[in-house]
């Protein structure tokens, strides 16, 4: 089992259908988890390690802030990993206005920028740190229909490779997860006429992510690894 004792990270979407899984495999590696969601308390994760930061992650002043609580009470920050994103709703490029592909960019974009952004000031000081970030398999594979969530995505993509050429020569990694659908509570209310079977379950991501947060992936950096499940 991969060891973080000791480490600090910083979990965007802590509470989500992904963020559930990954906070406890976080925890149960031995890390210290800041957790960070819209609504999140302590009683969400009752451990010792746990500690929450209620915020809305919607400009980059919000996320130095949280980051600034974070290193207050822990001292440092040796991994950020952000797992806020969302689907609303998709059509042809065509047919796609401008609302709506605003709105998927304040939804996935924008968020991943200023976190990892905060984060990432923090750790070229330090010259240590893993930052992480979860896209999707439409970023690289897009479909028809998608293409205001699969440019958004695309571009959480070429932000974690440009940071992972940014710190090139330092103990700081960036890597970004694909992931295809995912077994999620959020997913299976939406298309409950789908096999969830061939679907991603959400601790496979997880565990990927507590490795890549560890000293064993210190010689990953800038890529994007696929986790598609069945649906090749």
């Amino acid at each position: 089992m991969v060891d973080l004792t000791g480490k600090v990270a910083v979990i965007t979407g802590a509470k989500g259908g992904l963020g559930n899984y990954v906070t406890r495999a976080f925890l149960d590696a031995g890390a210290t988890v800041a957790g960070v969601s819209r609504s999140i308390s302590v009683s969400d994760f009752e451990h010792p390690h746990f500690e929450a930061f209620p915020a809305e992650l919607s400009s980059l002043q919000a996320a130095q802030s949280v980051f600034t609580q974070v290193v207050s009470k822990f001292d440092r920050v040796d991994a950020a990993l952000h797992l806020v994103g969302a689907w609303a709703g998709g059509g042809l490029v065509e047919s796609t206005d401008e609302a709506s592909f605003d709105r998927m960019l304040d939804l996935n974009l924008k968020p991943a920028f200023f976190v990892m952004s905060a984060a990432a000031a923090l750790m070229r000081p330090q010259r240590s740190g893993r930052l992480l970030a979860i896209a999707s398999k439409t970023a690289v594979d897009p479909a028809p229909g998608t293409g205001a969530y699969s440019a958004s995505k695309a571009g959480v993509v070429s932000l974690m490779r440009t940071l992972a050429l940014e710190f090139r020569g330092t103990n700081v990694t960036a890597n970004v997860v694909l992931p295809g659908t995912m077994d999620t509570p959020q997913n299976r209310a939406a298309m409950p006429h789908a096999d969830p079977t061939q679907w991603v379950h959400p601790s496979h991501v997880a565990d990927l992510l507590v490795y890549l947060a560890s000293d064993s992936a210190a010689s990953v950096s800038g890529a994007a690894l696929p986790v598609y499940g069945a649906d090749l």
